[in-house]
């Protein structure tokens, strides 16, 4: 997983639609590997194309614009990534750049798959992320805060999964930073139970 900066800020791109969910970010037609790689393309193919196959793009959706086309923030409604639990929509927004996604809520597997792949999921009040949409937002990680339109607002997230993001890590790469803690209580296991490592023969 990337490691994201302390802080960095951009033009939040103003998709402010409730319930946007999996499909729409990433059509199951757009997923043609089983890996993360060449699925920016296809993201939010509905919208994003006048014609998906040909790739026309449509000159009034957002991140066709030339404002936005380089977004690393989006601003988002409510329950945004409801649907299906397809990881492949959080992979698609990854390799597109966002870093950062301001919405009214999330669809707590949406949530929890973009804190596994480098993304923010910033969960503020409907009347905040109207005033932050379009805006130049700066997102402060450490403090938890976003500012932007003259205003701070305080975010929530777990202490965990801030350090990993923080620190370009993934939940294997956390828990073997306890390794010697591990490979000590296995020891102390083993001839506790020797016979649970046993091997077994046919």
């Amino acid at each position: 997983m990337k490691k994201l900066p302390d802080v960095w800020g951009g033009d939040a791109a103003p998709l402010v639609v409730d319930n946007v969910d999996t499909d729409t970010i990433i059509p199951s037609r757009e997923m043609r590997s089983t890996g993360r790689a060449g699925l920016a393309d296809g993201l939010f193919a509905p919208w994003r194309y006048t014609d998906a196959d040909a790739r026309t793009p449509n000159p009034d959706f957002v991140l066709n614009q030339d404002t936005y086309s380089s977004a690393t923030i989006l601003a988002a409604g409510e329950n945004f990534g409801c649907g299906s639990s397809r990881e492949h929509a959080v992979w698609a927004l990854a390799e597109f750049g966002i870093t950062a996604i301001i919405a009214v809520s999330f669809a707590p597997i949406f949530y929890a798959n973009c804190l596994r792949n480098g993304i923010v999921p910033i969960a503020l009040p409907r009347k905040a992320v109207d005033r932050l949409a379009a805006e130049y937002v700066t997102i402060h990680l450490t403090d938890q805060q976003v500012t932007g339109a003259g205003n701070i607002y305080n975010f929530d997230i777990d202490p965990e999964a801030k350090h990993m993001l923080l620190n370009g890590v993934d939940a294997i790469d956390l828990t073997l930073t306890d390794r010697g803690a591990i490979e000590t209580w296995t020891q102390r296991d083993r001839t506790a139970r020797p016979w649970v490592y046993l091997e077994q023969t046919k």
